[in-house]
């Protein structure tokens, strides 16, 4: 009888799969609302665990139902509507319905919003509640991206019960709900025992943010984290590679890591001088001493697995003289002083000293100032106070930032703001590709930035992990489908 009660134990001991999980970020978002920032690290840790749309973005960039269970097109395209899930209540126990969709968009679209992808509500007209369960938004014309655009993080459904206190402590309809926030060190969600889907196999899930490479290492190797599904020491991805407690998943991502330049400051308002700072690069040294060789050289705004991307990296390919010919050009034949303001992440860093050096080959004196994460966000894309800086837009299919007269880059070109209103307004997909790569050789042309690598995801984690995304095609650790095996 105990030989038998002690297998009975031994064998449920032996199913009793982990249900929690720690996971390495590095950097702490500046709040956890993603409906007011523009801040990927809000995203990394909400989308899908605790805010969900009306539709997702799944791991391979697919549009997929999520509050919306389906929806209907009318024939001229301009009219969508929506059927929603019934029984689904927000994590402080309130319902949710056709009410909260509404308020989330009109809130998102209004003339005082602050959802840093605003521009992506511009093109509804009207939300009209049909009933509890059912929306109708209705265009002001045709938008091929409209149902991928609703599966953004920045058009995630709130309750206006909870919406103003979601930066601190967010209240969201999915799987998982917010449990704590210790500023400086992690975040941790748990189990949403109420969810409306399917439920999850982990129980727990701490976000611990580490922002130093070598520490990331040594957490992942010592097991005090057993994941990081963005890792930024890519000089140690061969040591994992050779170690059997791992697995490295080398994905790709939506992020065009640029050299940004203010385009209404001079000098960097002479087409000549952004030009030679875009020949005055050699792209291949700094994914070589910034990224360990892992990255693609890009030579526009546009991710190389999209079926649009066209190689335009020759048409700015390095060349230094031919970068002080056009400084001369320009009328600054011995170069000038400038500033280079670089956030934490190691790629910006790193890159950045590279990217100093060459530029200081040329004749431009570029001083480097470090700013943390909440500066830069607050100096740099808030303020534009900045004559140069990196950083890589995670957001997907984001070429449009370009034709925003308010964005930070503070590039002015009326003809590409209106090829990209004919890209919105197009639902043929070989028509927008076709336009997609016009807009890239008028970016390549006008170098409005300096164009410098699509940023590779470097995935990794504990060999008996399951679920995590290979590829970021949204900015999100989306952990539905995470589970530990045997």
């Amino acid at each position: 009888m105990f030989a038998l009660a002690a297998l009975l134990l031994s064998s449920m001991n032996a199913s009793a799969a982990r249900s929690d999980l720690i996971l390495g970020m590095v950097l702490e978002p500046p709040h956890l609302d993603p409906t007011a920032g523009a801040a990927a690290a809000i995203d990394e840790i909400v989308y899908a665990n605790i805010f969900e749309g009306l539709t997702r973005i799944g791991p391979n960039g697919e549009t997929e139902p999520a509050l919306a269970s389906s929806w209907e097109i009318s024939p001229d395209q301009k009219s969508y509507v929506f059927h929603l899930h019934q029984g689904v209540k927000f994590h402080d126990g309130t319902a949710f319905d056709a009410e909260d969709v509404k308020f989330s968009l009109d809130r998102a679209r209004a003339t005082d919003s602050t959802n840093a992808q605003k521009g992506l509500f511009a093109v509804i007209d009207q939300v009209e509640i049909i009933d509890p369960a059912t929306v109708k938004v209705t265009l002001k014309y045709p938008s091929g991206d409209f149902l991928y655009n609703m599966g953004w993080g920045d058009a995630v459904i709130v309750a206006p019960e909870s919406a103003a206190g979601n930066k601190e402590k967010p209240v969201g309809t999915g799987p998982f709900k917010f449990q704590n926030w210790a500023k400086g060190s992690q975040i941790v969600l748990v189990g949403n025992p109420g969810y409306w889907g399917s439920k999850p196999a982990l129980d727990k899930a701490t976000f611990r943010f580490i922002p130093d490479p070598a520490a990331s290492t040594a957490a992942l190797l010592a097991g005090d984290v057993q994941a990081f599904p963005s890792f930024p020491a890519p000089e140690a991805v061969s040591q994992f590679q050779a170690d059997p407690r791992f697995q490295v998943v080398i994905g790709t991502t939506e992020g065009e890591t640029i050299l940004a330049e203010n385009n209404a400051r001079p000098p960097f308002d002479n087409p000549k001088v952004r030009q030679a700072i875009a020949h005055a690069i050699d792209r291949k040294a700094v994914i070589d001493g910034a990224m360990f060789g892992f990255g693609t050289p890009i030579g526009s705004f546009f991710p190389p697995h999209h079926p649009a991307y066209v190689d335009l990296t020759g048409e700015r390919k390095y060349d230094p003289e031919l970068a002080k010919k056009l400084l001369a050009e320009a009328g600054y034949p011995k170069g000038f002083k400038t500033t280079l303001k670089l956030p934490p992440p190691t790629y910006a860093r790193r890159g950045g000293e590279i990217i100093a050096a060459q530029l200081r080959a040329v004749g431009i004196d570029a001083q480097i100032i470090p700013v943390e994460w909440a500066q830069w966000l607050d100096q740099v894309f808030k303020g534009r106070d900045y004559d140069l800086t990196i950083v890589s837009h995670t957001e997907p299919n984001d070429l449009n930032i370009f034709a925003r007269d308010d964005y930070y880059f503070n590039y002015r070109n009326p003809a590409f703001k209106a090829l990209i209103a004919q890209i919105e307004a197009t639902t043929d997909d070989a028509k927008r590709n076709a336009l997609y790569q016009r807009a890239q050789k008028i970016l390549s042309d006008d170098a409005p930035v300096a164009f410098l690598l699509q940023f590779p995801k470097l995935g990794i984690w504990d060999a008996k992990l399951q679920g995590l995304w290979k590829n970021y095609p949204i900015q999100a650790n989306d952990l539905t489908a995470v589970k530990w095996t045997d």
